[in-house]
């Protein structure tokens, strides 16, 4: 089956983190862009309009493209960007991959200002429930091209300035929604790191995770207690809630980086929610 996504891609006035609105990159008036779902053996069809005033392409991170290299989305180098005012379709087969991936905007750092997006491709057979998608982004304050030379020195020193903000689906880490499970039921938690450099570690209060996949590969299951995503990364655990709903659990969130300076407060910072 064919699936065909249009994303019109522009600059939008946001405040995500709940500090003052900055000209952020959307899809379609929207931030955070939704995630795209196809079911395995589908064709994606994802048409970019591009209504930026600068080039941009898009990078399907984890997708195998053998012989398909020129749709990898990696601007200048397997591609041309996608000039302003013009129009570009990716094709992305999932005849051979299931699993757990997310599509960044791969030209002048635009997934740091928000061009990104999880894609889920879902295999046929399901031994669960339900699915619960939860997304981490570290968030700076004004447009990332501005603040590159301050990123740049990070191979080089700690600095003591660049504390970034959290977000969880797209929004500020303090405002998440909390996870609705039903009890006895199996579900599978996709965890997606679609941020630039600080780390996240993701804990549910009496609760194991059972890793099944990595990066868009399965594995034999791992039961852990809680999962360290790096940037890019993307694991999938299958999660069996409690036998009643007596009492709430916390999930709890951390990103750090051990390349900032540690403050109280600021790094690591600490997210926490309702499950």
């Amino acid at each position: 089956i064919r699936v065909d996504v249009h994303w019109n891609i522009s600059r939008i006035l946001s405040s995500r983190d709940g500090r003052a609105p900055w000209n952020a990159i959307g899809v379609n008036g929207q931030l955070p862009i939704p995630p795209v779902h196809v079911d395995q053996g589908d064709l994606l069809a994802l048409t970019v309009f591009n209504a930026l005033n600068e080039s941009t392409s898009l990078h399907f991170y984890g997708i195998h493209q053998n012989g398909t290299s020129y749709l990898d989305g990696v601007g200048m180098v397997t591609q041309c960007g996608i000039p302003p005012g013009e129009s570009f379709t990716y094709l992305v087969d999932t005849k051979h991959q299931h699993g757990t991936f997310w599509i960044k905007g791969h030209t002048n750092f635009q997934y740091a200002d928000g061009l990104s997006a999880a894609l889920i491709i879902h295999e046929v057979n399901k031994a669960y429930d339900d699915e619960i998608l939860m997304t981490f982004e570290d968030w700076s304050a004004d447009e990332f091209v501005g603040r590159m030379k301050l990123f740049q020195q990070l191979l080089t020193k700690q600095l003591d300035k660049d504390y970034q903000d959290g977000l969880i689906n797209g929004i500020n880490a303090n405002l998440t929604q909390p996870i609705q499970l039903v009890p006895k039921k199996r579900y599978r938690l996709r965890l997606v790191h679609m941020g630039k450099a600080y780390w996240f570690k993701f804990r549910m209060q009496h609760h194991k995770l059972a890793i099944i996949e990595a990066d868009g590969t399965d594995t034999q299951p791992l039961e852990v207690d809680g999962v360290d995503l790096g940037p890019g990364q993307r694991y999938s655990a299958i999660v069996t809630a409690q036998p009643t709903a007596t009492f709430n659990y916390i999930y709890n969130v951390t990103m750090y980086a051990n390349f900032i300076v540690p403050k109280p407060g600021m790094n690591p910072r600490t997210y926490e929610g309702l499950v």
